[in-house]
């Protein structure tokens, strides 16, 4: 069952859902809107094939950096990108990362693919940014560019995998 305003808040406020840094204007009728960070991984020039395997670190095929300003996404370009909020869930509550319409309607997509975020998580979200646009795009940090649908698990669980720390 997907969490209305009204409870979201209510969560918030008994200390189970945690947002950091939290701004309440975020929240919406059923999500929080998140802000983009700072921080994005572009992919290496010059590599022919990757092996879309299990195993297949993405840190080797990609270049951390910093944006100063605002940084131009090219059309057909993907990059990741991270969240400036840490989200903590409890056991019983997941959530669903999307892109919000009005940069869809642009064509950014701010939230490709993986969009389950499991029970018990406590990190920032990484974003899989691709410009399906005919132009660039300008990525600013800041900008609320997705939302976070929070979602009532039946039983508890708790996520212990590879991404549990994420930092992008």
């Amino acid at each position: 069952m997907i969490l209305t305003r009204e409870v979201i808040l209510k969560e918030i406020k008994a200390g189970r859902i945690k947002i950091d840094p939290f701004d309440p204007d975020s929240v919406g009728p059923a999500s929080v809107d998140l802000t983009f960070g700072d921080r994005i991984r572009v992919f290496k020039r010059g590599v022919s094939s990757v092996r879309a395997a299990s195993q297949t670190d993405f840190k080797k095929i990609t270049k951390a950096m910093k944006i100063a300003g605002t940084y131009c996404i090219k059309p057909g370009e993907l990059v990741l990108g991270i969240t400036r909020e840490k989200i903590t869930l409890p056991e019983d509550i997941c959530g669903w990362l999307n892109s919000r319409s009005r940069f869809a309607r642009l064509g950014l997509m701010v939230h490709i693919t993986a969009p389950l975020m499991q029970p018990g998580i406590s990190n920032r979200q990484v974003l899989e940014i691709y410009n399906a646009a005919p132009f660039e795009l300008e990525l600013i940090p800041g900008e609320k560019l997705c939302q976070f649908v929070f979602e009532r698990c039946e039983g508890k669980a708790k996520y212990k995998g590879r991404f549990k720390t994420q930092m992008l």
